[in-house]
């Protein structure tokens, strides 16, 4: 059995105002491809298909555009579950209809948990879809008043999901969940390592305080667990447990991923092989530094596509003069700029407001040019602010 793992595709997202329709489009096209190349046996989809509720009619335009060549065309089935960005009642719609052409479609999520069986030379394969809920709309459908974290909720369902294991004596058994999954012992990123599941700022909090976390030892039931809602691509644990990530950097944060689509292939006995193919995007998203006049220069913009998302972080000193239009003058698609000095500025505190009245001029300057500066005034600039203060006081005597 080979199915394609993915997840966030958020479609419909606009970043600082620059919708992400166009790219969405070009990375959708490059997994259609992927699809009619490889023939896998479905397309998992691990939930926030859209970027809000209630999409724009062109994002739905190009789901429905997209759905139609994979299911009619290349005659692929689809598992789609519902993220914490859906409308769980809206992605629904029509679902019964659609699973006669091969669309699965599980927004919300029910006291009996939905279960698509599809076959290879060797059997069945169960796939169990669990789309995202919180624990107060559990506690009603489960009718349960103890279910007051994620993890609760998640280990509930997994002991009905049992059940029906246990009962049919599946062997081969797949879960589609979104949620934040973690190991204690830390996860392993195709894109850096780091201690515990590497998050990005694109990712809508699930919950305050700890409560959205959920152990990945709760799923060793399932040969795979094919998640949704973090953006990296990771495994969590092991390869059985795996974010496929979002088809495209959503936030700066993201600049360093790679983004892929994870091509999952089931042995007879349930052992799992994955392999990532990578997604090209048509830009890019970048984060560049320097002084803005050498950012402005050909040398330096010739060495990337002008084209691609930027953010600029700029290393002048001094007042700018409307950096960001003369950025867009060579790079049209920048969201955004930072000043070096003032981040520095506005996260640390002077201690020229303490005992000011017994500091000279001379001494408050200084000390304010570090604050902002993070550095002392050089021997240059120190004899030209002596000279400067010296004027002054001279003038106003």
């Amino acid at each position: 059995m080979k199915f394609i793992h993915t997840g966030d595709w958020h479609i419909g997202k606009i970043i600082n105002e620059f919708s992400m329709l166009e790219e969405q489009r070009f990375v959708l096209k490059q997994l259609v491809e992927l699809i009619a190349a490889e023939k896998p046996d479905a397309l998992l989809i691990a939930g926030d298909l859209y970027d809000r509720s209630i999409p724009p009619v062109e994002a739905v335009e190009l789901i429905d555009d997209v759905f139609s060549k994979i299911l009619l065309e290349l005659k692929v089935p689809i598992l789609v579950i519902g993220g914490n960005h859906d409308s769980g009642e809206r992605i629904s719609f029509c679902s019964s209809i659609l699973t006669k052409n091969g669309l699965h479609i599980v927004g919300t999520l029910s006291k009996e948990i939905k279960k698509i069986q599809l076959k290879d030379e060797f059997g069945a394969v169960n796939f169990y879809m669990v789309p995202y809920s919180d624990p107060r709309e559990a506690k009603s459908i489960f009718e349960d008043d103890s279910l007051t974290t994620h993890e609760q909720v998640m280990l509930k369902i997994i002991e009905n999901i049992k059940q029906d294991i246990a009962f049919h004596g599946y062997d081969r058994n797949i879960m589609i969940a979104h949620g934040y999954v973690s190991n204690i012992k830390g996860s392993s990123s195709e894109d850096d390592s780091a201690e515990g599941p590497v998050t990005c700022d694109s990712e809508r909090p699930l919950s305050i305080g700890g409560t959205d976390i959920i152990d990945a030892s709760i799923f060793d039931a399932f040969n795979y667990t094919a998640l949704g809602h973090l953006h990296g691509s990771q495994k969590i644990k092991s390869d059985k447990i795996r974010y496929s990530g979002s088809l495209l950097k959503y936030s700066f944060s993201e600049v360093k991923h790679k983004k892929s689509a994870a091509i999952v292939t089931l042995d007879n006995i349930g052992n799992v092989n994955v392999v990532l193919k990578e997604l090209t995007p048509k830009r890019d998203m970048r984060i560049i530094k320097g002084p803005l006049k050498e950012l402005l220069k050909p040398e330096v913009y010739s060495l990337g596509n002008t084209e691609d998302y930027i953010f600029a972080q700029l290393t002048d000193e001094g007042e700018l003069v409307d950096p960001m239009q003369k950025l867009r003058s060579v790079y049209p698609n920048a969201m955004g700029l930072s000043r070096e000095g003032q981040a520095a500025h506005s996260q640390s505190s002077t201690s020229a407001s303490k005992g000011y009245k017994d500091k000279s001029k001379l001494e408050l300057f200084c000390e304010f040019y570090k604050s902002v500066k993070g550095s002392d005034l050089s021997p240059e600039k120190l004899y030209i602010v002596t000279n400067i203060i010296e004027k002054v006081e001279k003038m106003v005597r």
